[in-house]
């Protein structure tokens, strides 16, 4: 698996358990261990996704550097199905 296939992985998994971890914040909002935890997911998430974007481009359109380029990078990466997971 190449570097960026890797690091979509990495992120998907953070967001995945982000997911999780608000969902059940939100029946268990007094559980502190889960609340460090989604933070501590949360901040991992954040790292990733730039990382990936200072590599790689935008993960998103609303991306907070597409202000900054001189040319619409979003559609210069292949769209979600066209990523071959292998």
């Amino acid at each position: 698996m190449d570097e960026r296939l890797a690091m979509l992985k990495e992120i998907q998994e953070l967001e995945f358990a982000a997911v999780e971890l608000n969902l059940f914040l939100d029946t268990h909002p007094q559980d502190q261990t889960a609340l460090r935890d989604y933070q501590a997911v949360s901040e991992k998430l954040l790292a990733a996704r730039k990382r990936y974007e200072e590599m790689c481009g935008p993960l998103t359109a609303t991306w907070p550097g597409a202000a900054s380029h001189r040319q619409w990078l979003w559609i210069q990466e292949p769209w979600p199905w066209e990523i071959e997971y292998v």
